[in-house]
């Protein structure tokens, strides 16, 4: 199979994920063009985060594509082309590397999404979504059989290799379990609504501590980046698959 071009390779994507969907804080799809959008696209470098970091990799690795969850021009951030993001940007067309991202689309997808990700790394059974829309963004399940907190906080740890926050009592046995990739701290209230023992997400804040004993909810953090590297490393691996791509994915390693 030949190789797809920059234009064929975003409309594929585009398609896939159905971004059309979607309201984000952010333009799903090709955000950088930095080479001609009918020049075949050989080499791809996927990636959590669209830092310096990672993008230092991608001239490394020469590749044409940087493919990524968090990638620019977000709601609200000014739209000027200086200081960071001006370097980064420069960067990438100095070296003619397209950015392509995909935010809120690739955490719902159903197989290749954040949240199914995590659903099959932490063995979850995956029975609905965390609302009723057609794409929900977030999910809700079962495990195959009842964990301590204290266990299935180790079951975290033991799959993301990151210590979870577990803000509950340790020896509570917990078997229904709602989730939602990276910032979702807020989707707790929804998770209560359905009823289930526990919430997972990436971030913590203040408030979701006295929210989450409240409501009798069980709050795993389990680190925004953390729960958000499987996405878009199972895009790529589908990219290499469907196009007979060379495609690597690089873990830039973020705390948060």
């Amino acid at each position: 199979m030949s190789s797809p071009t920059l234009a064929e390779l975003e409309s594929y994507c585009n398609e896939m994920l159905n971004i059309s969907a979607f309201q984000d804080y952010c333009p799903n799809g090709l955000q950088v063009e930095a080479m001609d959008p009918k020049a075949p696209v050989k080499k791809i470098v996927t990636g959590v985060t669209a830092s310096q970091a990672l993008i230092d990799v991608a001239i490394e690795q020469k590749a044409d594509v940087l493919l990524v969850h968090h990638g620019y021009f977000w709601k609200g951030e000014s739209s000027s082309l200086v200081g960071i993001k001006g370097c980064r940007i420069r960067d990438l067309m100095r070296n003619g590397i397209s950015l392509i991202a995909y935010h809120l689309p690739l955490d719902a997808h159903p197989v290749i999404g954040n949240n199914a990700q995590l659903a099959n790394l932490l063995k979850i059974e995956t029975k609905g979504g965390l609302d009723s829309s057609e794409y929900p963004v977030g999910n809700w399940g079962e495990l195959a059989a009842a964990r301590t907190v204290a266990d299935f906080a180790e079951d975290i740890r033991a799959a993301l290799g990151r210590e979870p926050l577990a803000i509950g009592d340790s020896a509570r046995q917990i078997q229904s379990v709602a989730w939602c990739t990276g910032a979702a701290q807020s989707y707790i209230e929804k998770a209560a609504a359905l009823g289930v023992d526990a919430f997972i997400t990436g971030e913590i804040s203040e408030p979701s501590v006295h929210l989450a004993r409240e409501l009798d909810v069980v709050f795993y953090a389990a680190g925004h980046h953390a729960t958000e590297r499987y996405g878009v490393k199972a895009l790529g691996e589908h990219l290499s698959e469907a196009f007979n791509l060379d495609v690597v994915f690089v873990d830039i390693d973020n705390p948060v």
